[in-house]
């Protein structure tokens, strides 16, 4: 979950929306083919977040919950 945030900050404050679109679009596909040696299904909720944050309704929602998430794991250690 930690890493999923970071990831999400990351693509927030160094790619520009288009691109966290494409590139979104791009890792749920190979996601989707996550049985691949190099694929992963770590794609796909990489792949979602960089989307979401493209849309600005659900875009604070989800910092929100990922970082109430990590603090809650983070506590929970």
């Amino acid at each position: 979950m930690t890493a999923l945030r970071d990831a999400a900050r990351w693509g927030d404050a160094h790619l520009p929306p288009g691109v966290r679109s494409l590139l979104g679009l791009l890792l749920m596909a190979g996601g989707i083919l996550g049985f691949l040696p190099i694929l992963g299904f770590w794609m796909l909720p990489l792949g979602v977040v960089l989307i979401v944050l493209d849309i600005p309704v659900l875009r604070h929602r989800l910092l929100d919950w990922l970082e109430r998430a990590a603090a809650d794991r983070e506590n929970a250690s």
